[in-house]
């Protein structure tokens, strides 16, 4: 073999798992030619990236604060992790012999030890040592990973020093790192991290304590639907007043069960993989038919990218690794790549679909991290299962309604109707508010014919990353479809509603999911001396989707349900009376009609753009006039 493999999926024949792996030791070890477009595409995509990295690499010698480091456009302060581009680009220098991706690769290890390189083997987040250090098992994976598949082409001199400063890494990460120190994705990672670092480094006592955390992550999976929590502060298992934990699916595909799979697949830890099937198979029942991930509702999702999370490495290697267990994982690996192709642009990644229509700069921070699970997928391409796109994904398929009794979410789908509604009232911080879709609110609404139409965002954009979030270009304008109401300008609004209940029906060919919700501001205080209660009812047939509000209260200041839907300025929107809109996409004509003229939120331009989760929109609003119930319909033609 030309390649070291830790992980040799082949071995697993013999695991004895209850689930379908049978045949994989055949498929695995005859290598057919399954998967060729995959390939083709993860490797040039991972080209594309490498090449846009050394477009913003900083070349300047006489300034050793920025000398080699990644360049960000977007962003005023250099991303200390951009030393995770070592493993990408030693893989591009060791597969095409090109000697500037190996230039690339030294140059951004001399920036980290110049400028985030700290004494106790950390490296920080920022050029600043009092910086979170958390980052360091990020980092050291990577350079663990660039050592021990590509070291051999490094001069023995840096390759030594890399690896003296890889066990300096490794050991932090085992005196600093218990299992609930901070949120889960940190320790979840480091299962991995110390494991395959304490063998590159062959230091037996990294492996014990992740050993240790492996056993201890296995209570972090949540009762009903084995979803990861722990993305939450101050306390990693605090539960919230409804007794939900806190779940961010953008960490968790992303990061944490990457880890948690490339570690049970390498150590064979059969308990850990039957947890994480279950746990594979919950998180894939929010990817959309385009291979975006639905994290609406997730704790974290002030990072939401629609293709994932703003800082984390990618969801390829968990599910293109388990694709042998079940196909669609493999589908959801591939669905995922081909999104993040769509969302680049001058070798970079920008944090979400409408960012070039927008004319919004990327942030490199999605380029560096996200071109490393590609190139894990490549140095064990001998030892994959077959990855293609022959099984469907649950939500390409789903018809009907289901209730995550984890989240208090729900999810819906009839014809080409796809959609979440969240009641989920757990927080990521309980001192301070980052609202995610909550208060029985829409947080997606997708249909297969012309895509995304909704999709939520923070109630309020809060940089609540300084150094991991962009700012918010112009005005801030929520994208969660909601009630709202003014008082002495105070904003009052069902988004902030923590214990909305949210009830479904499927009957005759109609589903029904019924939210009833209080008007609240940000302080969790009622609205007064107008209506506070109402009942927000979302029907969803093959037809369309239609959104009914009431009150069985009088209203007496102005309220409007507020329906922003996600439109790149390019597309048409036509005007066909005050109670009729359409918007040409091109795949279909949408058209909303309403029992109330249907207004326009004031705009700076000809959309909104939101961070959260990248995308243009049109936040269209209707008043409560006489009518003492709104009706809006949504339908394709």
């Amino acid at each position: 073999m030309q390649r070291r493999n830790f992980i040799q999926l082949s071995t697993l024949a013999g695991v004895g798992l209850t689930l379908p792996i049978s045949g994989i030791l055949n498929s695995c070890e005859n290598h057919p030619k399954h998967s060729l477009e995959f390939k083709n595409l993860i490797s040039g995509l991972l080209k594309d990236w490498c090449d846009g990295m050394l477009k913003v690499q900083i070349n300047n010698p006489s300034n050793l604060n920025e000398h080699g480091a990644l360049g960000c456009p977007s962003c005023s302060h250099i991303h200390g992790r951009c030393m995770d581009a070592v493993y990408p680009f030693l893989f591009m220098a060791d597969t095409t012999g090109d000697k500037k991706y190996l230039e690339g690769a030294k140059l951004v290890m001399l920036w980290a030890e110049n400028n985030v390189s700290q004494e106790d083997g950390s490296w920080t987040v920022i050029q600043n040592p009092k910086s979170w250090k958390g980052i360091t098992v990020f980092g050291a994976i990577a350079l663990a990973e660039a050592l021990h598949y590509h070291g051999h082409i490094l001069d023995k001199e840096i390759r030594v020093a890399w690896t003296n400063r890889l066990e300096k890494a490794g050991q932090y990460i085992h005196d600093t790192f218990t299992i609930d120190f901070t949120n889960i994705n940190y320790p979840g990672t480091a299962v991995y991290g110390l494991n395959f670092i304490g063998d590159v480094v062959k230091r037996e006592d990294f492996k014990l304590k992740s050993k240790t955390l492996a056993s201890e992550v296995k209570a972090y999976f949540t009762t009903n639907e084995g979803l990861l929590f722990g993305e939450c502060k101050p306390d990693s298992k605090k539960l919230s007043e409804k007794g939900l934990h806190g779940v961010d699916l953008g960490y968790n595909v992303e990061e944490t069960l990457n880890s948690l799979v490339m570690y049970a697949l390498k150590e064979k830890d059969e308990d850990l993989l039957r947890i994480l099937t279950k746990s594979l198979n919950s998180h894939l029942e929010f990817m959309m038919p385009d291979g975006g991930w639905d994290n609406s509702w997730g704790n974290r999702m002030y990072k939401w990218t629609y293709w994932g999370s703003r800082t984390c490495d990618g969801s390829q290697p968990a599910f293109g690794m388990m694709a042998h267990i079940n196909p669609a994982f493999g589908t959801a690996a591939v669905k995922n790549t081909e999104l993040l192709q769509r969302c680049t642009a001058d070798g970079l990644i920008h944090g979400g679909p409408h960012y070039v229509s927008a004319g919004i700069p990327p942030c490199v921070h999605h380029t560096f991290t996200h071109a490393k699970p590609l190139t894990a997928l490549l140095d064990h391409w001998d030892h994959l299962p077959e990855i293609n796109t022959n099984a469907s994904l649950p939500r390409a398929t789903a018809d009907g309604v289901k209730h995550f009794k984890d989240l208090d979410v729900f999810l819906f789908a009839r014809g080409d109707w796809r959609g979440t509604v969240s009641a989920y009232d757990a927080e990521y911080h309980y001192k301070e508010d980052f609202r995610q879709a909550s208060g029985g609110a829409l947080g997606v609404l997708y249909h297969n014919k012309v895509g995304l139409l909704c999709a939520a965002s923070m109630a309020k954009y809060e940089m609540v990353e300084k150094n991991n979030q962009q700012p918010q270009p112009g005005k801030d304008v929520c994208l969660t479809p909601r009630i709202e109401t003014f008082r002495d300008d105070v904003w009052y609004t069902n988004l902030y509603d923590l214990p909305a209940t949210v009830t479904s029906q499927d009957a005759n060919g109609e589903i029904n999911l019924m939210a009833n919700v209080q008007l609240k501001n940000s302080d969790r205080a009622l609205v007064n001396n107008t209506a506070s209660n109402f009942d927000i009812a979302y029907k969803c047939s093959v037809d369309e989707t239609k959104i009914i509000i009431k009150s069985d209260k009088v209203i007496t200041v102005p309220t409007a349900f507020v329906l922003p839907i996600i439109s790149p300025n390019h597309e048409v929107v036509s005007n066909i009376s005050d109670t009729e809109i359409t918007i040409q996409k091109p795949e279909g004509l949408v058209t909303i009609k309403a029992n109330s003229p249907i207004n326009m939120k004031a705009l700076e331009g000809k959309r909104t753009f939101n961070m959260v989760p990248g995308v243009e929109a049109l936040p269209f609003e209707i008043f409560f006039g006489e009518n003492e119930v709104l009706e809006i319909t949504i339908a394709i033609s």
